[in-house]
């Protein structure tokens, strides 16, 4: 299948594409993909480096007759997500990408496809071994690290970088151009319970939701997905309350910037309410997916008798717990009021892990104004220490300004009106992106953000669709030759 996707058009990016798919690149785990972009530009005899924190820097002369535009500094993120739905055999350590194509959209085998950055990689890759593209010179910077803390972003140093425009190719809808973004803080709460052991008589049940979507906890965030994690703790609360069922143990989610798409409990409940409890257990999995039967149209709730376990949660933890998780918030918390259509505010409830005597939760919090993002992160601090955790912030990354005045931006309006005959949309996005730390290192260099249509991002229904790749590159190799004289 990687013949196929090397001869879609422009082959210049899919061939570039299936090279990058072929090699495992998770987040803090780059160093083949960083090898591969090293060994790349030094065999096109370009100026080559890696920096202190492991970002790769290519450089590119100008073609004859450009050399008196500005310089422009492209860039996309060497990292992606990895997920998988849990049926399927796939390591992400030793295997490349499966891809397929149907219709209009290249997908892969029931992983995350890494479009999300690689197409925007792949792009620049493109260019830079390009022999007939007329262009500035270029200055290609590949950040590691994106999808868990930026810290390739975060990391580089001030003068490093030659270029005065930068073209950050990150962006998920092709008729889109953006010149802002939420930044975001992880708020993690963890403490420790008492192992005890269950009730004399108990029975012990496996719960199960999956099926759900999942999806970018930035960019989905407002399209009302399922969490599994929330669906898992509205379950045990209304059986703790009703049944005082014991908890085991929970695993639900994973990433902190993917939506949870499933969970696990272990619970025991007293024998000689069983049969009222399957009945009741029913009951609710029904309602709740009759809630979502239109987003969420594969959600699977299932009960199933497993093994018995000897130790539960201590009553006073689990009650704190699951009253905790359901008073933290999740999902848009407020609106943007200077953009239509933009979340200004949200949080992802995307860890709870509770094993061996120890709770973790890691939450993600996003906001375009920093001031309501440390409110909205002080309120689950606030929740969780009432549950008698610890809460801890990390991960603080800055949101990025809109200049709706950008010279960059004029540019790439008339160039795409020209080429396509409508205007695009200028936007923010509810994502993180880098350009937030890169205009911090560098805050005289022009921003600006767009890329093809990529659907489902970090989830394994990520996609990215054919037709849209082709206008992507018509449009950025416009923008190159459109590029302001210096």
């Amino acid at each position: 299948m990687s013949t196929e996707i090397r001869n879609l058009e422009p082959k210049a990016i899919w061939k570039n594409f299936a090279k990058l798919n072929a090699v495992p690149r998770a987040s803090k785990k780059e160093e083949r993909v960083i090898k591969l972009m090293i060994d790349f530009g030094k065999g096109l005899g370009l100026e080559t480096f890696e920096d202190a924190v492991g970002n790769v820097i290519i450089r590119k002369p100008a073609t004859s007759g450009m050399e008196d535009r500005k310089c422009i500094t492209l860039q996309s993120h060497l990292d992606m997500v990895h997920q998988k739905n849990n049926d399927t055999d796939f390591d992400f350590d030793t295997q490349g990408i499966a891809m397929y194509i149907e219709a209009d959209w290249v997908k892969a085998k029931g992983t995350t496809l890494g479009a999300d950055n690689g197409m925007g990689v792949a792009a620049i890759m493109a260019l830079l071994e390009s022999k007939d593209v007329p262009h500035p010179s270029l200055e290609a910077l590949f950040t590691i690290d994106e999808e868990t803390g930026m810290t390739g972003a975060m990391g580089l140093e001030g003068g490093i970088l030659q270029g005065e425009i930068l073209l950050n190719l990150d962006t998920e809808e092709d008729d889109e151009i953006d010149i802002g973004c939420a930044g975001g803080i992880d708020v993690t709460a963890s403490r420790s319970y008492k192992e005890v052991a269950p009730v004399s008589n108990g029975i012990t049940y496996g719960i199960e939701v999956k099926g759900l979507k999942g999806g970018h906890s930035g960019m989905d965030i407002n399209k009302g997905l399922g969490n599994a994690n929330k669906i898992m703790n509205r379950l045990l609360h209304y059986m703790m309350a009703k049944y005082h069922i014991q908890v085991a143990q929970i695993d639900g989610g994973s990433l902190r910037n993917a939506i949870p798409r499933e969970s696990n409990a272990i619970i025991v409940l007293d024998a000689d309410r069983q049969k009222d409890f399957e009945s009741d257990f029913d009951v609710l999995a029904g309602v709740i997916k009759n809630e979502l039967k239109i987003v969420e149209p594969h959600l699977i709730i299932a009960l199933d008798q497993g093994s018995l376990v000897n130790k539960v949660m201590d009553g006073t933890t689990q009650e704190l717990l699951i009253k905790g998780i359901y008073a933290a918030h999740n999902g848009v918390y407020a609106m943007s009021a200077s953009m239509d259509d933009l979340v200004e505010t949200s949080n992802n409830v995307a860890r709870v892990l509770v094993k061996d005597g120890a709770i973790k939760i890691g939450c993600l919090t996003r906001s375009s104004v920093n001031s309501a993002k440390m409110d909205l992160a002080e309120g689950l601090k606030a929740t969780f220490e009432l549950a008698g955790c610890k809460v801890v912030f990390s991960g603080d990354y800055p949101g990025w300004n809109p200049n709706p005045n950008s010279s960059i931006l004029k540019v790439l309006e008339t160039t795409y009106k020209t080429l396509f005959k409508e205007n695009p949309r200028v936007v923010a996005c509810h994502a993180g992106l880098e350009c937030g730390f890169l205009g911090t290192h560098y805050p005289d260099m022009d921003m600006i953000s767009f890329g093809p249509t990529i659907h489902g991002a970090h989830s394994p229904d990520e996609r990215v669709q054919i037709s849209s790749v082709r206008k992507f590159w018509k449009f950025l190799l416009a923008i190159l030759e459109a590029a302001p004289l210096k």
